[in-house]
């Protein structure tokens, strides 16, 4: 079924981790596994932020290996951590899992506003 390769944004497995982490390398981007899993989870928590709040209105970042959240005035609202040892641990144990936490933890964060 030939056509056009698939070009990984947001890595939802460690295949997808494998694939992306490739894909970097062509273009030049030498990124480690677990760099382009912090950048997965961040990616994926800050998507499902959007989607509660209906829009962008508080901003997740890295703080060590803690999520935090800051609103529109700069304010941190929330912090999320890990279930397991880590967030890349978790992802590697498994992505869906992390997800379901990542979007409760999202939830959680905006206030369910």
């Amino acid at each position: 079924m030939g056509g056009i390769p698939m070009f990984i944004q947001i890595p939802t497995d460690m295949d997808e981790v494998q694939l992306r982490q490739l894909q970097l390398k062509q273009h030049g981007e030498d990124k480690t596994e677990d760099e382009i899993i912090n950048q997965a989870v961040l990616d994926i928590f800050q998507g499902f932020l959007d989607q509660v709040e209906d829009g962008h209105y508080d901003t997740a970042s890295w703080q060590g290996e803690t999520l935090i959240v800051t609103d529109i005035d700069g304010v941190q609202t929330a912090t999320v951590t890990a279930q397991g040892a880590s967030f890349g641990a978790d992802f590697r144990e498994s992505a869906e899992k992390l997800e379901l936490h990542l979007e409760q933890e999202a939830v959680r964060a905006s206030g369910a506003r």
